[in-house]
């Protein structure tokens, strides 16, 4: 039995698996909102709440793997621990938990990422745009099968993108659509960087996994747009319904209260993204990094045939 424990900016997330007849039987999940990247882009530093928050995750996150007869573990640490100065800390302190954490590059997390997504998909020839939007960065894969043809990790996130244009307190509906479209050009600017890239791996279908995605497809289904799919007409239409559910402190069918901090964040980011790409429709998928954690931890010295390890992390597993 293995463990994986993905160290986002915005979630931390547990997931506990075997090796089962062939496959991977999951049989633990527990994810956590401890936004442990807020303010950091402006700080540099993981701040001391951000710092108290991520630790008693882990304390939770700890108890539970003692209840499970692990052989091994594997906790990564992404865009915040590879941009704040004191990352240092929170691993030394994790460590005092009996938590070991290794930072990944933004290409070996893309790397993990796209085995995890395409875990869940059926087998197929078509070239896939694989996305996952974090609290710090966004991966943005195209592949077939097992092959990568582009591999990219930006700077751009959900958590990241709220508090650099949706800090302001008050804002009205106009206002706010306004922070929106300023939020949503400078996400252009950013995804433009590898979009000659992107076109020229080319691509047939579209797939995006995080809580942002799952988020953001939450309140498409709310509205009335088919399950598990987010398409560009259906981001647009809902602009003004998601800055007036903001403005005025309204439900919005779909979006869970722990979400709302991002809604706009969020929309702008895949909102650039997709116009970018000229990615008409994607599909949320429910699996990403962890999922591919776990995939390469069973697997161990079986890995496919792409993922390297000058691709991979270059970190032992931990012993439990």
């Amino acid at each position: 039995m293995h463990a994986c424990i993905d160290l986002g900016s915005n979630s931390f997330h547990l997931l506990i698996g075997e090796w089962q007849a062939g496959k991977i039987k999951i049989v633990e999940r527990l994810s956590e909102k401890v936004q442990l990247g807020e303010n950091v882009a402006a700080t540099g530093q993981i701040s001391e709440a951000a710092f108290k928050r991520g630790e008693n995750c882990l304390r939770r996150f700890k108890l539970l793997m003692k209840q499970y007869p692990l052989q091994q573990y594997w906790a990564l640490g992404t865009n915040t621990f590879r941009v704040a100065n004191n990352s240092d800390h929170f691993i030394h302190r994790a460590k005092e938990i009996g938590i070991d954490i290794s930072i990944i590059s933004g290409v070996q997390e893309a790397v993990l990422i796209y085995a995890g997504v395409i875990s869940d998909l059926p087998v197929s020839e078509s070239n896939r745009l694989i996305v996952d939007i974090g609290g710090g960065s966004t991966e943005v894969i195209i592949g077939s099968h097992h092959d990568r043809l582009l591999t990219e990790s930006l700077v751009i996130g959900s958590v990241a993108w709220r508090d650099r244009f949706f800090t302001g307190a008050g804002a009205d509906k106009e206002q706010i659509m306004a922070a929106m479209d300023t939020a949503k050009q400078a996400a252009h600017e950013v995804f433009a960087s590898v979009a000659a890239g992107v076109k020229r791996a080319g691509w047939s279908e579209a797939h995006a996994s995080s809580g942002t995605v799952k988020m953001l497809a939450n309140i498409c289904q709310g509205q009335g747009y088919p399950p598990a799919t987010i398409s560009l007409q259906a981001l647009h239409e809902l602009k003004p319904k998601i800055a007036q559910a903001i403005a005025e402190g309204e439900d919005l069918q779909g979006l869970k209260e722990s979400r709302r901090d991002l809604a706009l964040p969020g929309w702008s980011v895949l909102t650039g993204l997709m116009e970018t790409y000229q990615v008409d429709e994607l599909r949320f998928s429910a699996t990403a990094l962890r999922e591919g954690m776990l995939d390469f931890m069973v697997k161990n010295e079986k890995t496919l045939s792409a993922m390297t390890k000058s691709d991979l992390p270059d970190v032992s597993f931990a012993k439990h």
